[in-house]
């Protein structure tokens, strides 16, 4: 299957690995700077007939790849994905899969009508630990569902947003929700029932005066199905990234999942006891080097099976979507002081430009 990458950053290895992994045939990279294709091609030992880009759609017309990956900055991914779906490629997009609404619905529209598979990078999903966990979940072992929490507590220095400009801004990232915390917020949203009746946030610039956006968030969630989820999310710890974890609470069950991107079980609880929660750490947990985890190889063995047998993605731009309205339910009740209601109306990332300038 022909593989081409658009973006050659920092997450951008995770994909080459993977496609590597899976057998992909890598065709193309694709970056607006000549020297970060050269430098992963070089760190990878990738042939010399992989050929590289400036012009994303000059490489789609030529190498007309069946998969590729968007792994360029947030606010232009979904300009690219309509381009190539356009083209007739299936995509992976990282998160988040756009920053408006209107563009994440534009994605899926255009998808349905050109019959391209689209996945959202929702990698944690496919983590040991959240796979066990929400197989307790379809089982029906925790009961009832009661609350369920999400914390990023996280660092992110100046240094970080030097490397990379855009991060920080409303026109193309956003803040500590959007970027770092997405993911935790995905699993929050999946695992307690999805549908959200009802959405109340506070976000504040505390500690990072130097970017537009928020390094904090917090949020109470109301869900359909009548659970709870609270989250907290932030860029400001000293001095490093401490956790990102995830607890579950029902009538039946507890759970506790933590580490560095919720990828090891620290509680094991359940009413009909038919665990031990020493053989579930030892089997489920993972320990990887960063806090991307080791989700994209499973994910991308999973979108080339759904392009192969014409099904849906495990992780579809419907999820990606999903993630992306409670990051800006949560932008938006925030602004306007009030709790706000979903399914969320027309909401983009720059609609809150201007939120904490000084």
């Amino acid at each position: 299957m022909r593989f081409a990458l658009i973006g050659c950053g920092r997450i951008s290895p995770n994909h080459i690995a993977a496609a590597i992994e899976n057998k992909l045939s890598i065709v193309a990279l694709c970056d607006i700077v000549k020297e970060n294709m050269e430098e992963k091609s070089q760190s990878f030992n990738l042939s010399g007939d992989i050929k590289k880009y400036i012009d994303y759609k000059e490489m789609l017309e030529i190498e007309k790849p069946e998969l590729v990956a968007i792994a360029t900055e947030s606010g232009n991914h979904a300009k690219i994905a309509l381009d190539c779906i356009e083209a007739g490629c299936n995509l992976i997009i990282e998160k988040p899969i756009a920053l408006s609404l209107k563009d994440a619905d534009e994605i899926i529209k255009k998808a349905k009508e050109k019959g391209v598979k689209v996945c959202a990078c929702h990698q944690n999903r496919f983590n040991k630990s959240v796979q066990k966990i929400r197989q307790a979940l379809e089982e029906g072992r925790f009961g009832r569902l009661l609350h369920g929490t999400a914390h990023i507590r996280w660092n992110r220095g100046e240094d970080y947003y030097k490397q990379a400009p855009w991060r920080g801004t409303w026109e193309q990232d956003g803040g500590a929700l959007m970027n770092q915390c997405i993911h935790n917020i995905d699993l929050l949203r999946w695992m307690m029932g999805d549908d959200i009746v009802e959405v109340v946030g506070m976000t504040d610039n505390l500690n990072h005066d130097f970017i537009d956006a928020e390094d904090l968030g917090l949020a109470i969630i109301k869900f359909a199905n009548g659970s709870y989820g609270l989250l907290e999310g932030t860029t400001n710890i000293y001095p490093a990234n401490l956790e990102e974890t995830l607890y579950i609470f029902g009538e039946k069950g507890t759970i506790k999942a933590g580490g560095k991107s919720v990828n090891i079980i620290e509680e094991w609880r359940f009413a009909d006891g038919k665990d031990n929660l020493e053989e579930i750490k030892e089997k489920y947990n993972e320990n990887p080097s960063n806090v991307y985890g080791y989700g994209h190889i499973p994910l991308y063995a999973d979108v080339i099976d759904a392009i192969k047998n014409d099904r849906q993605p495990y992780i579809t731009a419907k999820n990606g979507r999903r993630a992306l309205e409670l990051v800006l339910a949560i932008y938006k009740s925030a602004a306007q002081g009030t709790s706000v209601k979903l399914p969320l109306g027309a909401c983009s990332t720059i609609d809150f430009k201007g939120r904490f300038d000084k």
